[in-house]
């Protein structure tokens, strides 16, 4: 019996195929495995961590108001319910623009 180079070549090409196959289903697991640790939140990221410190900052005495800002958000930000109050150069509570320079006392209970 005369053996056939051909299914030889035939046979060993199925089983690279077969190998190539098992391991990029490996990796396929093992990408998906890393991509779910990833997004847990038991590693949070160093800006997370950075805007975490800057939010729980409380806010100077002196406080610079920002575009967009109301006495509210400034209020609810730092802790102070009495803004008004404490600034007599406010006489609007409804004029408050971007640069005005206030006082900020915050409250204890908060």
């Amino acid at each position: 019996m005369s053996s056939n180079p051909r299914k030889g070549l035939a046979f060993s090409s199925k089983a690279i195929a077969d190998a190539a196959s098992w391991y990029c289903a490996f990796v396929l697991v093992a990408l998906v495995l890393l991509g779910m640790f990833k997004d847990s939140s038991m590693f949070p990221s160093h800006a997370n961590l950075v805007v975490n410190q800057l939010l729980s900052r409380p806010c100077e005495e002196i406080y610079v108001v920002g575009e967009g800002e109301t006495l509210h958000t400034i209020s609810d930000k730092c802790g102070d319910p009495f803004i008004v109050e404490n600034n007599p150069q406010i006489h609007d509570p409804d004029d408050v623009f971007p640069g005005l320079v206030i006082k900020i006392t915050p409250s204890l209970h908060g």
